[in-house]
């Protein structure tokens, strides 16, 4: 098993063992996070912000057996009787984590081994139609979703790191030039096309990324590095979380419950003071906890888990603005109206380069914010893909033209209360990711692993 949850070489999913070996690396992964727990952190009580592991790795392979093996084999249900129970739409938040509601560890175990042989004979015994191609890309790309959220909800919770996670050692890389990156005014390429390109088998786009358009842009200013700890810091001993003159309304409201909204299960008072959620000042020091460990805030490693009022707020007192997503897609990728690869996914161009990005659960978000420059976008802002989701100051809205995909839910609900984000952080699935992806979050959420970069105002 530890062989197979190492750092994952980049997918193959255009042929049946290229499937194979990247089903079998996240069915790996995903046990590593169960078997890692102990039996009271798998029973733990209930929380707003996170989805008990055992529901959530019980969910991940009941979204192959109704997508994939039932319509393919026929079979009754795999767990009969518990269809309510795995489909996220059937059951509340609060009734995953009543007792005797989600099965064991060890039935859920069960179920998870039956659903991956399962998809192995099927790999074996049925021709790789691109049909059935999409819908393995399908079902492998939501489980890489739920290992990421499970990665996030052992941070939320103050558990261990994934046992997976990779050794952090030194980056050295030339600092970015200084000031922003200068992106012209032009007509830019956002999105993917309807039928997406297909990068060694990866042609693949939810619903949200497609159809791909263009779009004119003014010329803006971007940071080049996404804001450290301590830029942000500054903000905060300036007084930041205290003047309201820096915060909009929704900000202003957000201060007042957030306690309420998103407490730390590992801080008596709840929440940090003054300061991201997972801070805490000790005399004239600023420390800060990263999963189970309370460690000295490092100033060059970038600002995380802080909610789109909290960046907004930032902005407003740096005299600054948050990217619209359009404007964050165009500095990450740089495709024009008259680009010759429409849809390239990465900013360092059209195939994929490990070490260019903090991806795959690996460096954890601990290189500073100089670190990765092999990674640089066109006009030079560097890491635009991993270390952190990144807020914009658009809404989740469908593109024109846009038509839900099989699974009608991945998007739709969403639509319209929340924000977009951008990039993907150190826990996304390198196979997941590209400059087009796009996330929704309310902007209250920071307990998932999420920042910012900001923009010069006009």
């Amino acid at each position: 098993m530890l062989a197979a949850m190492a750092h994952p070489t980049f997918p193959d999913l255009a042929t049946a063992p290229g499937i194979q070996r990247a089903l079998d690396a996240a069915h790996q992964r995903l046990l590593a996070l169960v078997h890692s727990l102990e039996p009271q952190q798998l029973a733990l009580p209930y929380h707003p912000g996170v989805n008990p592991p055992l529901w959530e790795a019980g969910h991940a392979a009941f979204f192959f057996e109704v997508f994939l093996l039932r319509p393919w084999l026929g079979n009754k249900p795999l767990m009969p009787g518990l269809d309510n129970v795995w489909d996220s739409f059937d059951i509340d938040h609060e009734d995953r984590w009543r007792p005797g509601v989600v099965p064991d560890q060890a039935a859920t175990l069960d179920y998870l081994a039956r659903v991956h042989q399962a998809l192995g004979e099927c790999l074996a015994s049925r021709p790789l139609t691109a049909a059935d191609r999409y819908l393995y890309k399908y079902g492998l790309f939501h489980l890489y979703m739920h290992i990421e959220s499970m990665t996030w909800a052992r941070q939320t919770l103050g558990y261990p790191p994934p046992p997976f996670a990779g050794a952090v050692s030194p980056l050295e890389d030339p600092p970015p030039p200084p000031g922003d990156a200068r992106v012209p005014a032009g007509r830019y390429r956002i999105g993917l096309p309807a039928d997406p390109p297909d990068f060694a088998g990866r042609g693949f786009a939810f619903d949200n990324e497609k159809p791909g358009f263009l779009v004119d842009l003014p010329a803006f200013a971007i940071a080049r590095t996404l804001v450290s700890n301590g830029q942000f810091l500054e903000f905060v001993t300036a007084g930041g979380y205290r003047n309201p003159d820096w915060w909009s309304w929704g900000g202003r409201k957000w201060l007042r419950d957030r306690a309420a909204r998103d407490p730390d299960p590992t801080r008596p008072d709840g929440v940090a003071p003054e300061g991201p959620i997972y801070w805490k000042r000790e005399g004239s020091d600023w420390r800060m906890r990263h999963f189970d460990r309370w460690l000295p805030l490092d100033p060059a490693q970038p600002v995380l888990h802080v909610s789109f009022w909290e960046a907004e707020a930032y902005c407003n007192w740096a005299g600054r603005r948050l990217p619209t997503e359009f404007e964050w897609e165009a500095a990450a990728l740089g495709l024009t109206g008259e680009s010759e690869t429409p849809g390239r996914p990465y900013p360092w161009g059209a195939e994929f380069a490990p070490g260019r990005a903090d991806l795959d659960i690996t460096r954890l978000a601990r290189p500073p914010v100089g670190a990765l420059a092999a990674g640089d976008s066109p006009f030079g802002c560097r890491q635009m893909l991993g270390t952190c989701w990144e807020w914009t100051s658009s809404q989740f809205l469908p593109y024109p033209g846009f038509t839900a995909d099989m699974y009608p839910y991945m998007s739709t609900l969403q639509f319209g209360y929340h924000k977009t984000v951008k990039g993907g952080s150190w826990a996304t699935a390198a196979a997941l990711i590209r400059g087009s992806y796009r996330q929704a979050y309310l902007p209250q959420r920071r307990d998932v692993f999420v920042g910012f970069r900001t923009c010069a105002k006009d």
